[in-house]
């Protein structure tokens, strides 16, 4: 190894060459490495998500959840399988050990849902299949309000979502807020009672009518020729004028018996940006694209596109991540620089300004070469780096100072500057490498922490270990290399340094100054071996015992302060979309005005709870009606987290029949709530016992629980039509034609599907009753047009009023 050192150190020039160019490399790769918040992590996770319009929990449990549960029940690797059956849905998250190739498990997902899909209900759509991955979240968010109509703010959204969708970085620009559009035709049950129409010849009318039919080819002698059909809805005129009744030679059609219209469906989520209706576009980048980057393209091409809108309509963006993401790579390098600075500033003062800025220089060029490493393996700058950047500042000198130190001291003992370096870095090699081999022991069992969690915290260890290797380069050959062209004997005094040398000749105790006073200190502590022992051990009892008697608790991961903050808003029992908001707003008015706050984003409706969006993996509670996202101002700027959150929480009190939670969104891998328990049984009764017996002790017995929620059925009622098919074959009835008469007075009967020309989507075309007639109350005079003659829809269907189901859960395919 001498010989090694002693031929690298002897071409200084060409050791400086390389360094240099290690150096602009590293620059380059800062500069170019994607920047974000939360490390890039693959989490194994895979939901099978299948779609059923107007099953119920209870089937699709049955129907949709089980079949699924059966197929993937042999995988190999799953850690754990959770069922979710809901109204219209039924889904299952596959959870995997992390060891697991994710993409290696989506297709063997892929290929038990195919063998699944042949015990699934015919009208079921295609099951869709989705990796599960926290850092596809929106990285900005464009809100558009105005006071225009509908239709043209939704315009408007679509032309700047597919403007932004155009930009390279940009993964996904999701629309947020909006209706969709469907043909809606509105029958008037007078006019079809006096031309005789029935509900089913109105519903057969359009299905039959609007197919695509495939007729082939005829051969001939003459030739092949194609024959086509089109049989497709193209326009409205098409579906005004269609044909429901012919009766001698007289034709209704219709747009004689009904109202045709072009509109949205009934809202079910409503979306308010500062208090004004908005459509959102949730803007997702790439991985491993720069989020500096992608955002500021975003706003460029958002300015770019609105520049000849009408005034009318504000353009705004929220929850801008490349901000936060900023803000914490400025303050982590202001970190780093001070940190940078106080070891210079100490180095300085005990080695002098020459060797001192060469100790200095170990720092940014060991910096450097770790974004090298890191450039080429493909990670990204993120916080985790940065934290570990910072614990390795004052580490990766410790080797540079102790060659820098025996270097100045065989120069003052007379070597030439290039024999001196040399000699530093043979005779301290073994000593440089074992004191950073040991450090790096310390970090290398991070490397193996498991889970989710490793991951994530695997960026630090990683960090410290590449820096620190780094700096054994830096220490070993750089620096040497820069001593022997640079360096120049300082003013240590010749007789220290003989008295220090390994040959040389003096007594240690004799040396003046602090050095002395150390050497003398260990020399008698040295004498006194049990005393010290003693000393340590006492010392070491004392602070574990006082950290005992006044603990300051285990925290997962560091508290920061965060920049924003979910409020839910839960409330229980049959509410309307319309009165969600209004509870949605009171509490958004509670808050509105607030100085830490700098926007407000509010969501009311379906679709607001559970584990999705902002916020997931957070155990929302299954109970919320809607939430206020709070941006807050900067840090500078407000108030500390927690006065704000006691004011936020203080504020939004006092809103009947309702509970509110104010959350941060918490920093670090998301983890959910603290304590979470499962509760299995193969009776689903016993299971929901079991739990309100657990729960109850929780609130009654236990202290220092906050927000216990659990995923019973919620309180609420719901309808349930039972048909007696004996008594509705006597009337020649079906339970078909009672189901579609129903559907007048709910969403509407779902006749077919067309696509018009100004539109990218197929429209739905549904018929319903007027909105006046849209009730329960409507049950009971609803007429089913049969063999016999129109017969009420009481004949042979009955109405109970049962607790409401709203989703069912299973764990490892048992409820």
């Amino acid at each position: 190894m001498n010989a090694a050192l002693t031929a690298i150190l002897s071409r200084p020039r060409a050791v400086l060459s390389l360094m240099v160019v290690m150096l602009l490399a590293g620059v380059w790769s800062f500069v170019e490495i994607p920047k974000e918040a939360d490390p890039d992590i693959q989490i194994p996770v895979v939901y099978i998500s299948i779609p059923l319009p107007g099953i119920s929990p209870e089937d699709s449990e049955r129907l949709l959840v089980k079949p699924v549960e059966e197929k993937l029940r042999g995988l190999d690797g799953v850690k754990e399988m959770t069922g979710i059956a809901s109204e219209s849905h039924g889904g299952v998250l596959v959870q995997f050990e992390t060891e697991v190739d994710i993409d290696q498990a989506i297709l063997d997902v892929r290929e038990k849902v195919d063998l699944a899909k042949s015990e699934l209900p015919t009208d079921a759509e295609e099951p869709t299949i989705n990796e599960i991955n926290f850092s596809l979240q929106p990285t900005i968010i464009v809100a558009l309000s105005g006071t225009v109509p509908e239709r043209t703010l939704f315009k408007h959204a679509r032309e700047l979502q597919d403007a932004i969708e155009g930009i390279n970085t940009v993964l996904e620009a999701k629309l947020s807020g909006q209706r969709e559009e469907l043909l809606e035709v509105v029958v008037d049950p007078v006019k079809l009672e006096a031309y005789g129409v029935t509900q089913q010849e109105l519903l057969n009318s359009a299905s039959l009518n609007n197919r695509l039919v495939a007729a082939g080819a005829v051969n001939s002698s003459a030739g092949k020729f194609n024959v086509k059909i089109p049989g497709l809805f193209e326009n409205a005129s098409d579906i005004f004028n269609l044909v429901v009744k012919s009766s001698n030679g007289t034709t209704v059609t219709l747009g004689e018996v009904a109202e045709i219209k072009r509109t949205f469906k009934d809202r079910d989520r409503y979306a308010e940006f500062n208090g004004k209706p908005t459509i959102a576009i949730e803007v997702v980048k790439r991985l491993g694209s720069n989020i500096l980057v992608n955002n500021d393209e975003v706003k460029r091409v958002i300015a770019e596109v609105t520049s000849n809108w009408p005034d009318a309509i504000k353009v705004e963006t929220t929850l801008d991540q490349s901000r936060l993401i900023a803000d914490i790579l400025g303050s982590l390098s202001s970190s780093i620089f001070l940190a940078i600075l106080l070891v210079m500033t100490l180095v300085v003062a005990a080695l002098g300004l020459r060797s001192g800025l060469m100790v200095g220089l170990a720092i940014p060029t060991s910096f450097m070469i770790g974004f090298l490493f890191f450039g080429f393996l493909g990670y990204t700058v993120n916080i985790m780096l940065m934290f570990g950047l910072v614990l390795t500042v004052g580490m990766l000198v410790d080797g540079a100072i102790v060659m820098i130190e025996y270097a100045d001291r065989k120069m003052a003992e007379g070597l030439p500057k290039q024999k001196a370096y040399i000699a530093a870095a043979q005779r301290m090699f073994w000593p440089i490498v074992s004191s950073t081999a040991t450090t790096l022991a310390a970090f290398l069992p991070m490397l193996l922490w498991p889970g989710v969690a490793g991951e994530f915290m695997g960026y630090l260890p990683l960090t410290v270990i590449v820096v620190l290797s780094a700096s054994l380069i830096t220490a070993m050959i750089f620096l040497p290399a820069v001593g022997t062209i640079f360096g120049k004997a300082g003013t240590t005094d010749k007789g220290n340094a003989a008295r220090l040398a390994g040959d040389g000749e003096g007594d240690l105790l004799t040396m003046p100054g602090l050095t002395g006073r150390y050497i003398r200190f260990l020399n008698g502590a040295m004498r006194h071996p049990a005393k010290v022992l003693v000393v340590i051990l006492l010392a070491m009892g004392g602070i574990v015992g006082a950290y005992a008697a006044k603990p300051t608790g285990v925290e997962f991961f560091v508290e920061t302060e965060p920049e924003v903050a979910i409020v839910y808003v839960r409330a229980r029992g049959n509410l309307s979309n319309d009165q969600k908001l209004t509870i949605v707003r009171k509490a958004y008015n509670k808050l509105s005005g607030h100085p830490a706050i700098d926007n407000l984003t509010t969501y009311a409706g379906t679709e607001t709870g559970g584990n999705s969006g902002l916020g997931a993996s957070q155990d929302v509670p299954p109970d919320v009606v809607g939430q206020v996202q709070i941006e807050l101002k900067p840090v500078g700027q407000r108030e500390d987290w927690v006065t704000v959150k006691k004011q936020f929480t203080e504020a939004v009190q006092g809103i009947p029949g309702t509970i509110i939670e104010v959350r941060e969104l918490v920093g670090g891998p998301q983890t959910g709530k603290d304590i979470r328990l499962q509760v299995q049984s193969e009776n689903r009764d016993d299971a929901t016992a079991a739990v309100r017996k657990v729960r109850a002790y929780m609130e009654n017995t236990m202290t220092g629980l906050i927000d216990i929620d659990d995923d019973l059925p919620l309180p609420g009622y719901e309808v349930q039509l039972k048909v007696d098919r004996e008594e509705a074959g006597r009337f020649g009835a079906s339970v078909a034609a009672a189901g579609s008469l129903v559907q007048l007075i709910t969403n509407g009967a779902l006749i077919g599907t067309y696509r018009p020309d100004d539109s990218r989507d197929e429209l739905d075309i549904r018929v319903r009753l007027p909105e006046d007639q849209r009730s329960l109350a409507s049950l009971d005079t609803l007429k089913l047009q049969t063999p016999g003659g129109q017969q009420p829809l009481s004949n042979f269907v009955t109405r109970e009023i049962k607790q409401q189901v709203n989703t069912l859960y299973r764990f490892n395919s048992k409820p």
